[in-house]
């Protein structure tokens, strides 16, 4: 097997567990090939690995069976970016705080990849939104995400319209600091933040959420994913903030209508005896946790 493994800046604590994860790839024969950037923190940080080929792009990953996230979602978020469009599995080990998308704690290291190295996974798939333009966001190929599309305002005073229709026909202008594009997956991030609804993650619908609303009457909505969603921005700053999961750019309004779709790919999680939605919302939410109970 082969993998390719990318992550972000650790605490020192967690150096023994990241080193565990490299010992254990060496005894199971997978070889691997880095991200230039974490290669550069793991050398820094003196962990021991195999020397190999390092990447910067998915143009660049040859033969990848698994890619490898070390962080919290933010870096699952970027890994994915680096391989979804070429459809490689994502296995997400949670270095980071919450992690809805990151099911592998690091005292289980040992035995996911022993796991892995048996084939005993399965692969969990997820659909993802994508967005175009007349002009390019991000580097060709880049304008999809897991979580959501945001549309947002790049000052501190002055809210955007959003003009937006659904198939063709107008839904709402939306006075606001912004508004995004969900997808089930990315309902329990910044969705949840701003008042949107919890999605069962294969459900097949994108959520509507508008961001800081002037009108308290604006309300998420709920569509199928199998809509077109057409976005027209007007800024007194004559630009906004584009952000696909962990890519954010500054376009100018004359960018004309950004419209958003379902993307022709999806994103492919790795399980491994993982938590399920339900339960894994009960865990991270502290749901039906009292706290009158605690010392």
């Amino acid at each position: 097997m082969k993998f390719a493994i990318h992550g972000r800046v650790f605490k020192p604590e967690s150096s023994s567990a990241i080193q565990e994860l490299f010992n254990e790839l060496k005894n199971h024969n997978i070889t691997y090939q880095i991200s230039e950037y974490f290669a550069q923190i793991l050398q820094e940080a003196e962990i021991a690995f195999e020397k190999s080929e390092t990447f910067n792009s998915s143009s660049e990953l040859l033969d990848i069976d698994i890619a490898i996230s070390i962080g919290g979602d933010g870096s699952f978020l970027e890994t994915l970016g680096l391989v979804a469009n070429k459809e490689i599995p994502v296995l997400g080990i949670n270095f980071g705080r919450l992690g809805f998308l990151t099911d592998i704690q690091p005292q289980n290291i040992k035995k996911t990849i022993k796991k892995i190295a048996a084939k005993q996974y399965k692969i969990d798939e997820r659909l993802m939104v994508h967005a175009e333009a007349n002009n390019e966001f991000f580097e060709s190929g880049m304008n999809f995400a897991l979580n959501e599309i945001a549309i947002s305002k790049t000052d501190t005073s002055s809210m955007i319209v959003i003009h937006a229709y659904i198939d063709g026909e107008f839904l709402n202008s939306y006075w606001a600091d912004g508004l995004m594009v969900t997808t089930p997956t990315g309902s329990t991030g910044y969705n949840l933040s701003c008042g949107g609804p919890l999605v069962m993650p294969h459900s097949e619908n994108f959520i509507i959420t508008p961001i800081c609303p002037h009108n308290l009457f604006v309300r998420p909505m709920i569509v199928s994913s199998q809509s077109k969603i057409t976005l027209k921005v007007e800024s007194r700053s004559n630009n906004f903030l584009v952000s696909m999961d962990s890519r954010a750019a500054i376009i100018g309004d004359d960018v004309g209508e950004i419209n958003i779709s379902l993307e022709k790919f999806k994103a492919k999680l790795v399980k491994i005896d993982g938590l399920s939605f339900l339960s894994t919302m009960r865990k991270k939410l502290n749901w039906g946790d009292d706290i009158r109970n605690k010392n």
